[in-house]
């Protein structure tokens, strides 16, 4: 017969192994409820002094907003609005405007020459950042302290030589003399080449092994990853574009290809409108919007922009 061996007393039995799939682990515990603390008087102080700031920037726009919608007689009158009698309030400032002066078409032009340019800028400066950021070729140092050196120089001392080049090109009055010598931008191809210097290598080359031609990586691979320096720069080049004036009053001379900066310039100079201060304040707010509205659009690329280089690592 086969003894069966008895196990010892005080032993402990091994566990039966289970041959089924291992369990997931029970999940951790969640964490406490954060303490919602009382507001301290630093902080309640903080804010206030925020908001009085914020106040206090707002009060030139406001006063500009009002302005529009008062007539000549209560302009000076009331610091807003006159609450005492709102219904003196009208609309004639921006009707008087378009009826006076070209006015939607001096807005036209802006937009139009502003956009144009601050494609092509944006386009040429990422271009320009991307072969010096992740290409390298002889003479790559010395061109850069060049652009450097240009940088230097005031726009106005470039003024006679640049309207003499024009006329010898046969584009006085006319946009390419604004867009053409406009279309390079060193700051922003400095801009863009801190932006690009993030790419990784690592991708580029993977995108090369794949078949992609330089044109591509720069368009597919480089500016996805630089976006927010796109937004940054493109709300910077069209707020420089909108309110440019000097190089556009020398060279247009056809007021309908004015833009609404020398529209509005002219107009300041004009005797009938030495006293019609509302018809002023309504090209002015009208002139803002467009490039508020791109702020608003832009917003958050814009502050990812800025922010870009100001992190290391």
């Amino acid at each position: 017969m086969t003894q069966i061996a008895q196990q010892p007393v005080g032993t402990i039995a091994p566990e039966p192994v289970s041959l089924g799939p291992p369990t997931a682990p029970p999940p951790p515990p969640a964490p406490p409820p954060r303490r919602k603390w009382p507001a301290t008087s630093g902080s309640i102080l903080l804010h206030a002094v925020i908001l009085l700031l914020a106040a206090a920037s707002l009060t030139p726009f406001a006063w500009l907003i009002c302005a529009t919608f008062k007539n000549q007689s209560d302009f000076f009158s009331y610091a807003l609005l006159p609450w005492d009698h709102l219904r003196t309030l009208t609309w004639d400032n921006y009707h008087q405007l378009f009826l006076r002066e070209p006015f939607a078409k001096w807005m036209v032009n802006s937009l139009f020459l502003s956009s144009v340019q601050t494609a092509i800028v944006v386009t040429l400066s990422s271009l320009g950042g991307f072969a010096l950021a992740k290409y390298r070729f002889p003479g790559k140092k010395p061109l850069m302290l060049l652009m450097l050196g240009t940088m230097l120089l005031p726009s106005q001392v470039l003024l006679a030589s640049s309207y003499e080049l024009m006329y010898h090109f046969n584009w006085l009055n006319s946009y390419a003399a604004i867009v053409v010598p406009g279309a390079v931008s060193v700051f922003g191809i400095f801009l863009f080449k801190q932006a690009m210097a993030a790419v990784p290598d690592e991708l580029l080359q993977a995108g090369r092994m794949d078949g992609c031609s330089e044109f591509r990586l720069w368009w597919e691979v480089a500016l996805p990853i630089v976006r927010p320096m796109i937004g940054a720069f493109t709300l910077l080049t069209f707020m420089s574009a909108w309110n440019s004036f000097l190089w556009p009053q020398i060279i247009l001379q056809d007021p309908a290809k004015y833009t609404l900066p020398i529209g509005l310039s002219n107009m300041l100079g004009m005797p009938e409108y030495e006293a019609q201060y509302g018809i002023l304040m309504a090209g002015t707010l009208l002139s803002i919007l467009p490039v508020a509205v791109l702020f608003f659009v832009l917003q958050k690329d814009f502050i990812a922009g800025l922010a870009t280089g100001a992190v290391k690592g």
